[in-house]
């Protein structure tokens, strides 16, 4: 099932193009193939992980991009436009581009919130005054960001329904892996004594890490990074840290380093030389070599092998 997005006249000729003839040139490498926008770098991970060789991939953000603040650019636009779907992860990671996404979903195009089946009961409701939405930040408990998976499963066998088993058994491969990489984390953390079991990184995006692996998380920001944070802030996680007598700190890809290292720089305390990937993966490719095995930090799995290592490795 093969089908496009409407997009106006003036938005084909001004984002997506002609050539020398005057046709139209497509953004799309291969359109026998379903041609996918996704948002985030772990939603484009996700896809491209079930979707295989039957799928061909735009991911609108890069490693090191900020979601929460991601503005679209006329590309994001046409990709969207000449799409066959299109997956977002949803609970207003995304900010004001979810807007956008859910008006296209109501008008009937296939759009997916990776996390709609996830249950109230399942999210962290936060604590911050006025906060009208849980928390985003699923993919920090792999056995939870596992529930994504048939979302993705859904919404590419509804357009090529000749593959539907073959997406299925990928998920359900890509499942048994993610509950395998929450086994080996377990093990991992296990090597960190109980009182060092605190993680103070640039804003708040590992409560499900916390859930998960029953750790303590403070952040610099709120939930958001476009959360500003206040001179009573820094003071209060210098205290903190003072108090708890912590090794290390951590910065963020996604996040500007500059007010994680002055806490660090006033608390007296390390602060990581790697950063932690909360809100995008590295960059695809970037394999390293760690306690015996390799593996790809911009890939989901490698992400998370990545963080909890520079976390163990620098807490112990």
């Amino acid at each position: 099932m093969k089908r496009r997005f409407f997009m106006t006249g003036a938005v084909a000729l001004g984002i997506v193009g002609l050539n020398s003839c005057n046709k139209q040139v497509s953004i799309w490498q291969d359109e026998a193939k379903i041609n996918v926008v996704a948002t985030s770098t772990m939603v484009t991970d996700l896809v491209q992980v079930i979707g295989g060789d039957k799928v061909e991939v735009i991911g609108m953000m890069k490693s090191g991009v900020d979601p929460h603040s991601y503005e679209q650019t006329a590309s994001d636009v046409a990709a969207m436009n000449t799409a066959d779907v299109i997956f977002y992860s949803g609970l207003h990671l995304e900010g004001h581009v979810q807007e956008g996404l859910e008006k296209r979903a109501a008008k009937g195009d296939d759009v997916y919130a990776v996390t709609k089946n996830m249950s109230k009961e399942e999210l962290v409701q936060p604590e911050e005054e006025f906060a009208s939405y849980a928390d985003p930040h699923v993919w920090g408990d792999p056995e939870l960001w596992a529930k994504t998976i048939d979302v993705v499963v859904e919404g590419l066998a509804k357009e090529s329904p000749e593959f539907s088993a073959e997406f299925k058994e990928r998920g359900e491969s890509y499942r048994v892996e993610l509950l395998k990489l929450k086994e080996w984390s377990k093990n991992r953390i296990a090597e960190v004594a109980d009182d060092q079991r605190v993680l103070v990184t640039s804003h708040d995006a590992f409560f499900y890490f916390a859930e998960a692996y029953d750790f303590e998380v403070k952040g610099l920001q709120g939930l958001s990074t476009e959360n500003v944070s206040g001179v009573k802030d820094v003071e209060d996680l210098i205290s903190f840290i003072k108090e708890r007598k912590l090794k290390m700190i951590f910065p963020e890809s996604s996040v500007n380093k500059k007010g994680i290292e002055t806490v660090a720089s006033k608390a007296g305390v390390k602060l990581s030389h790697e950063e932690l990937f909360s809100d995008a993966m590295g960059e695809p490719g970037d394999v390293v070599e760690l306690h015996g095995e390799s593996y790809d930090r911009g890939t989901y799995i490698g992400m998370q092998k990545h963080n909890i290592n520079t976390i163990v490795d620098g807490l112990k």
